[in-house]
C-alpha cells in the first residue's frame, strides 16, 4: 500500500532511537519525554519546496521533527507519521 502526502506534508517512518547509559543500561522509549522524534522520509508532498524552488527534504533523508507534531498512522504493520514541513526541525546528515 502506498501513501501520498498532500501539499506541504511529508510521511516519515519512525526510527527507533535507543539510548544507552554509560554503564550500558538501555533506556526504553518511554523514558524519553519531550524529545524530538527521528525518522526516514518516505514520501514528500508536491509543495514542500523552499522559496528558491529547491526541495527542503527528499525521500531517504533522516529528519528530526517535533514530538507532538503530525498524525500517526499504521500501514502494513509499519508506523508512520504525517507531518507538516514546518514541524521538521532538522535533517541529519551522515
Amino acid at each position: 500500500m502506498n501513501i501520498k502526502p498532500l501539499d506541504e506534508r511529508i510521511v516519515v517512518k519512525f526510527k527507533e532511537v535507543k539510548e544507552t547509559t554509560k554503564s550500558g543500561i538501555v533506556l526504553p522509549d518511554t523514558a524519553e519525554k519531550d524529545k524530538p522524534q527521528q525518522g526516514e522520509v518516505i514520501a514528500v508532498g508536491k509543495t514542500c519546496c523552499s522559496e528558491d524552488g529547491e526541495p527542503q527534504v527528499k525521500v531517504g533523508d533522516v529528519v528530526v521533527f517535533d514530538k507532538f507534531a503530525g498524525t500517526e498512522v499504521t500501514l502494513d504493520d509499519d508506523d508512520y507519521v504525517i507531518v507538516n514541513i514546518e514541524d521538521v526541525l532538522a535533517v541529519i546528515e551522515e
